[in-house]
């Protein structure tokens, strides 16, 4: 029977917990804000290694500059990880921008400003907030 994970995804969910500490607490750099780790796509062989990245705050130009600080420090944060995880040969790191929650928020703006109703109205209405109280 197959394995319901594969090594490589198994190895990509560890490497972003690590991931996610090590920027929290080891860089200390001034040019990367409050960023997230989204993902981590991780070919097969383990050698490099895809991590998806939102940063909270920036314009589009503040994205690009800590994608780019990131690439920077990318050797580091590699050494980090190296300590951090016991595997023979670690993955090289490619920082990439994750624009999905920017495009859910968009999503969520075009579908307020299309039913006329905030996201807290629609939702007590949903909930039936908006049905009249019965009498006892």
């Amino acid at each position: 029977m197959a394995r319901e994970f594969g090594r490589s995804q198994r190895v990509a969910s560890e490497m972003q917990k690590e991931l996610a500490i090590i920027l929290q607490r080891e860089i200390h750099d001034p040019r990367v804000g409050f960023v997230t780790v989204n993902e981590v796509v991780l070919t097969k062989d383990l050698a490099v290694a895809k991590i998806y990245v939102t940063v909270l705050n920036v314009d589009d130009a503040g994205k690009k500059a800590n994608i780019e600080a990131l690439m920077e420090m990318a050797p580091f944060i590699r050494h980090e990880l190296a300590k951090r995880m016991r595997l023979r040969h670690i993955s090289e790191l490619h920082f990439y921008y994750d624009n999905s929650f920017d495009t859910g928020m968009r999503v969520d703006e075009l579908l307020k400003q299309a039913g006329g109703r905030t996201g807290a109205e629609a939702t007590d209405m949903d909930n039936g907030a908006d049905k009249p109280q019965q009498e006892d």
